[in-house]
């Protein structure tokens, strides 16, 4: 199984519901596990679904990650993420605590949280309770609504602090894009429709990967 330290390429994506109700997501996580994402997040915003179903999902999922050596992340909720035996909780700033988030979790489980501003940087690097954080969105993206873009310059203010702290870049990123991301220091990155939406998700990976491996 991979660590922090080791990730490099994130995806997150919804569950893939088709018209019938089915859902796309585990053939989605083996085509993108199998050609190189590291960490894998289930992100069900848009329609919610109810916690026994967002469970089912997850269980699958986690079959899919433990073949690949892949890490599996919940999104907001520290009890699903111990119901699910995910590896990692990603915290966005309005979500509970980072300290009541690890008396849910335990102290094994990676703690991620969302940064939009330098001083939240700040934050997330001295918060000793945080594993990794990620700085966004790059460029508007409609997975973000209202959320305005940050630009490059936050992927630089974070690279310039000279944390050993793993940090992310996420928001608009594609394999057009990427390099730009990775020249302004980011060496790990977030991407949701580059892989979730893309004709050919493995293709996109090995694509994305190529970036991040050569930064």
């Amino acid at each position: 199984m991979k660590t922090i330290d080791d990730a490099r390429l994130y995806l997150v994506t919804d569950a893939r519901f088709r018209a019938d109700g089915t859902s796309g997501l585990i053939e989605l996580a083996e085509n993108a596990c199998s050609a190189g994402v590291d960490i894998i997040q289930l992100r069900q915003k848009n329609p919610r679904i109810e916690a026994a179903r967002e469970l089912e999902l997850l269980v699958a999922l986690r079959e899919v990650c433990d073949r690949h050596g892949t890490l599996l992340a919940v999104n907001d909720r520290a009890d699903i993420a111990h119901a699910a035996r995910a590896d990692v909780l990603h915290l966005g700033q309005r979500d509970i605590p980072v300290a009541v988030a690890r008396d849910i979790v335990g102290p094994d489980v990676i703690i991620g949280r969302s940064c939009h501003d330098p001083r939240q940087v700040d934050a997330a690097i001295a918060d000793p309770g945080v594993d990794y954080f990620c700085t966004g969105p790059v460029w508007a993206t409609p997975t973000k609504p209202g959320r305005a873009a940050t630009g490059l310059d936050l992927v630089r203010y974070a690279a310039d602090t000279g944390t050993t702290k793993p940090f992310f870049a996420i928001g608009g990123i594609d394999p057009d894009n990427a390099a730009e991301v990775t020249a302004a220091g980011a060496r790990r990155l977030v991407v949701v429709r580059a892989i979730a939406d893309a004709d050919d998700p493995a293709a996109a990976t090995r694509a994305l990967a190529t970036v991040v491996d050569r930064s």
